[in-house]
């Protein structure tokens, strides 16, 4: 079993504290992603794992077992990192099975693990190349293999897929993947794109300033986020927060908005928002609950008129921004809903899928 456990994980540089006691427990072939903005200490974090750095305060266990004083080649772990440290004159074979040849592994395995590793990776046909051959898609894929070849108990990943351009990013997500759903190991993996984040986890751990902010599968994150954080990260255009105020409406409650009519709550969230009656609080609403006005209104959803500022078209959806209490907006919409910049849209606003947010503590409430 490959269980990876850490324990009030505490890194520090200096007087700097990059990792502050962090608590996480990572299942036999689980795949987790740590993500979060640039210094929020998940690379970091990722080399304490791979024994790359030295742990300040805390324990780490692979399988069990204490790795806290174990060196990196002991550990059972194979690293991919974002540059793929391939060695450049080596054939494709060599690279893919020097770690191999330096654990004195028999030639018959050596060969039957490769091919078994390129077989799975579609490069078979690239064995005989040179890395200077290989496009970067490639030369990523060959990285793995390195890895896959080594059968270790746990993988790590740091961040294989920012030197890759935008489509080439999205093909090589789904091979990892597929290569995950076969080879079934554990895996952590570090990313700053929580879109990657989201389409690779079986569990997705957000972190900022070196803490985790929240744990939970990517449904979780984008539909019960815990943090102002967390739904604004988590989410692509990113979660809009307006200032609003919680009132009593008859036996329900009502949003008080800048430049909107009242935004009735809905009857079933009504007792848990209840006790910010009268207080002043963010309300988050995705894009994608703010959408164009079709025909009659379903329950919880509300009608505004919005003075459109900026279109975005992106093909099969249409990005609408306008203001709301001095605060731009973003709506989605569909690319025939002709919005149009400077003219008003009725948009309809889904107040079932709202969040409370105090922004004292920066919870969800």
């Amino acid at each position: 079993m490959a269980q990876v456990t850490l324990q009030k994980i505490v890194k520090t540089f200096d007087r700097t504290e990059a990792v502050r006691g962090i608590d996480l427990d990572i299942a036999d072939r689980e795949f987790v992603v740590l993500v979060g903005p640039s210094g929020c200490g998940k690379t970091t974090t990722l080399r304490m794992i791979a024994g790359l750095e030295e742990i300040t305060a805390g324990e780490i266990r692979i399988g069990g077992r204490l790795v806290n004083d174990v060196p990196p080649k002991d550990r059972d772990i194979a690293m991919v990192f974002q540059n793929y440290a391939l060695y450049p004159h080596m054939s494709v074979f060599d690279n893919m099975s020097f770690g191999l040849k330096l654990r004195k592994v028999a030639k018959e395995e050596i060969k039957e693990r490769v091919e078994a590793a390129a077989g799975i990776l579609s490069i078979m046909e690239l064995l005989d190349r040179r890395p200077r051959q290989l496009s970067g898609g490639q030369r990523q894929r060959v990285a793995m293999g390195r890895a896959i070849v080594r059968h270790p108990q746990v993988f790590l990943f740091d961040e294989p897929l920012s030197n890759l351009d935008a489509k080439l990013r999205v093909q090589m997500r789904t091979e990892i993947k597929k290569v995950h759903q076969r080879v079934q190991t554990t895996t952590v993996y570090v990313t700053h794109d929580q879109i990657e984040a989201m389409t690779l986890a079986d569990r997705v751990v957000v972190m900022n300033g070196g803490r985790i902010e929240q744990v939970g599968t990517p449904n979780e994150l984008y539909n019960h986020p815990n943090t102002r954080f967390v739904a604004g990260f988590i989410g692509s255009p990113a979660m809009n927060f307006i200032p609003c105020r919680v009132d009593a409406h008859g036996s329900g409650l009502k949003v008080k908005v800048a430049d909107l009519p009242d935004l009735p709550v809905p009857a079933e969230r009504a007792e848990r928002y209840r006790p910010q009656v009268g207080r002043e609080l963010l309300l988050g609403l995705r894009p994608e609950h703010i959408k164009e006005s079709r025909g009659p209104l379903g329950p919880g959803i509300s009608e505004i008129q919005a003075r459109i500022e900026v279109v975005e078209p992106m093909g099969m959806e249409t990005m609408v921004y306008f203001p709301v209490g001095g605060i731009d907006v973003c709506g989605r919409v569909a690319p025939e809903a002709g919005g149009r910049a400077g003219s008003a849209m009725p948009l309809a606003v889904d107040m079932n899928q709202m969040h409370l947010i105090d922004p004292a503590t920066d919870r969800v409430v």
